[in-house]
């Protein structure tokens, strides 16, 4: 009996004492949902698409509020307003990225997405750079995508109008692009590892949206532990990480410091100057090096070649937006020749429709979680430092403040009453400030020129007709992932 009343003691003793934890200080943080101990918010939260709680909470909480996924303490952000202030007028303080567990064990916390302080600094600066000397956004890497699309195009004619799912035909495309910049090469679309690499990279951001995915996010000591589904993708992911050091491995013994081909090659050169100077407080070493490749290699697939999947997918729904840009583009470019980023002036509707429909998509609603590296004073609130941050962007996305119809598919948005391409200051979907996406606007040119070029050559449908395209997402997550689905490319 009295084992037993000790045990009870304790195990109340626990609960008051986590529950004095999360609650401490809480009159100076931003408001929100009770939360249990231990728990947290957890059993509220809609385990399927989490940012439509957080869209709920803030009609009664305001545009900051305090949630506890477990014991971690997270702030959401909610409105353009409030998300801008916060990455934009208040940058240094939100450049934190917090470690999420599954992405850190990807990458070993090295690299560009995930690192913070002086590791990801350097590395960032790098790595803007060397893109823009080899192209990104530019002439060269223009050329690059106009030569992949010729490809693209072929491997099209060849499936002769048969029913398709274009997941990996596009994905493909896409990746060689990014392979152009970071390995110096491309892979033919018959590559049996290239294929089996970019089902590695689909599968781990269709697991990182799924419930096991946040489940893994939330108690990851605990799941290391347990068999499941992460084991294989873990162990995948370890070959795609075989793939980029066995690449920077053949990069190496062909280096030519004077004339770097590539990424890698840029890379690797800062990497022996370190070495050769004796820099101990330089990050540019071999972790460093692998990691950067492969949050290359992964950010310039996945979320690129889901766009333009999910861009075709609401060209089959709405036919006659299809029909539209065609006549466009025949008007100004004709079928025969290569887009070029010059023409997007010149083509209002066509340009209108890929940012809608990268605003429809909304593919990452609560974007990469950005982190506390220290106490900030927000609106008025304390964000303590250890706290986990979500700037949510499917609410500036799908903001009534800023959009007209905010969750119908209207390219209007983006043109203005005399059809003239019209930008909105509210379409972040790459994020914004000093976190936004490093490979913006190499994503920017790949959609609009293998949009325009496949408009050029092929009429998109489905089988079963538009009405049978389902344009919810599969999972809504860390990412809304667009479902699979077959189309027909009809020669044109």
């Amino acid at each position: 009996m009295d084992a037993y009343f000790t045990l009870v003691l304790a195990g109340l003793v626990l609960v008051l004492f986590l529950f004095v934890r999360m609650t401490k200080g809480e009159r100076r943080q931003a408001p929100g949902p009770f939360a249990l101990p231990v728990i947290g918010n957890l059993h509220q939260v809609n385990k399927h698409a989490p940012f439509k709680t957080f869209m709920e909470w803030s009609k009664q909480y305001g545009p900051v509020i305090t949630v506890y996924m477990g014991l971690q303490r997270v702030v959401v952000l909610v409105g353009f307003e409030t998300v801008k202030e916060a990455l934009v007028d208040q940058a240094e303080d939100f450049s934190g990225r917090a470690p999420v567990p599954f992405v850190y064990k990807a990458t070993r916390g090295y690299g560009i997405v995930i690192s913070n302080g002086e590791r990801w600094r350097q590395m960032r600066r790098f790595t803007l750079t060397t893109l823009r000397d080899f192209g990104m956004g530019r002439k060269k890497m223009e050329s690059w995508i106009q030569e992949e699309s010729k490809h693209l195009v072929d491997l099209l004619r060849e499936n002769k109008s048969a029913p398709f799912d274009p997941s990996f035909f596009l994905s493909r495309a896409v990746s060689n692009v990014i392979c152009a910049l970071v390995f110096g090469q491309r892979f033919s679309y018959k590559d049996a590892q290239l294929l089996s690499l970019l089902q590695t990279i689909n599968g781990s951001v269709t697991f990182l949206s799924s419930p096991s995915g946040q489940l893994y996010n939330l108690f990851p000591r605990l799941m290391n532990h347990l068999p499941g589904y992460h084991k294989r993708i873990f162990n995948e992911l370890e070959k795609l990480h075989d793939f980029c050091m066995k690449k920077i491995m053949e990069h190496q013994e062909t280096l030519n410091p004077d004339d770097p081909r590539d990424y890698i090659d840029s890379l690797t050169v800062y990497l022996c100057s370190g070495i050769k100077c004796n820099l101990p407080s330089t990050e540019f070493h071999h972790d460093n090096l692998a990691s950067s490749v492969l949050d290359l290699f992964l950010g310039g697939t996945e979320t690129t070649s889901s766009t333009l999947r999910y861009t075709l997918m609401m060209l089959i729904k709405y036919p006659h937006i299809q029909d539209k840009m065609q006549k466009e583009i025949d008007d100004v470019i004709g079928q025969t020749r290569s887009p070029t980023m010059e023409d997007r002036k010149s083509l209002p509707f066509t340009n209108a429709v890929i940012h809608e429909a990268q605003r429809f998509l909304d593919i990452t609603p609560i974007s990469v979680p950005h982190y506390s590296t220290s106490d900030i004073i927000f609106k008025g609130y304390i964000i303590p430092k250890g706290t986990v941050i979500l700037p949510l962007l499917h609410s500036v996305l799908r903001s009534e403040d800023h959009w007209d119809s905010p969750w119908t598919f209207n390219p209007n948005h983006f043109l203005d009453k005399n059809g003239n391409f019209n930008p909105n200051p509210a379409f972040i979907p790459f994020s914004s400030g000093k976190r936004a996406c490093v490979g913006e606007p190499l994503a920017r040119m790949e959609l609009f020129l293998f949009v325009v070029t496949l408009l050029q050559h092929f009429t998109f449908s489905s089988p079963e007709g538009p009405d049978s395209v389902d344009i919810s997402p599969e999972f809504s997550s860390f990412g809304n992932i667009p479902r699979k689905y077959e189309l027909v490319a009809t020669p044109r």
